[in-house]
């Protein structure tokens, strides 16, 4: 089957229930996207399918329908997207396991919902779990970078 992931066409020969995160561990080598739990409860798999914000280890390849866009995708080293460079001022990461799932649920919201308030970060953002417990720093990079993508 076809996929395209952070802007490139890929022929995958796997089975049809193969979770979409070990397509692109295993297969493709995007190492960005992590497993966590394995039931699309802590988000450290989440990848954006077109805009919205999945769990890759309870998405099927079969279903994948639109582009997938992993934490790789997002930005570059030299260019980081509006939501990693927040990430980096605000200096959110800690252990950084989640942080790709973090990250990526971000862009979706914000793509979503250019300015969110308080509560709305932190509703669209609960299903992604920080052992650290940075969710402060989260929610201040978040709208850190709702201000720069305002701003252009």
């Amino acid at each position: 089957m076809r996929i395209t992931v952070n802007g490139t066409a890929h022929e995958v020969d796997v089975e049809d229930d193969m979770p979409l995160l070990w397509v692109l561990r295993d297969v493709l080598g995007i190492h960005g996207v992590k497993y966590g739990c394995g039931i699309a409860q802590c988000g450290a798999c989440t990848v954006l399918l077109g805009d919205e914000a999945v769990r890759a280890c309870q998405t099927f390849v079969s279903d994948v329908d639109r582009p997938v866009t992993t934490i790789e995708g997002l930005g570059t080293p030299d260019a980081p997207h509006a939501v990693q460079q927040a990430w980096i001022d605000a200096q959110v990461a800690q252990c950084g396991y989640c942080q790709s799932g973090q990250i990526v649920s971000a862009v979706a919201l914000l793509r979503a919902n250019p300015a969110p308030s308080d509560a709305e970060i932190d509703d669209a953002m609960s299903g992604n779990l920080c052992r650290c417990g940075s969710y402060p720093r989260i929610r201040a990079a978040v709208k850190a970078a709702a201000k720069m993508l305002q701003e252009g």
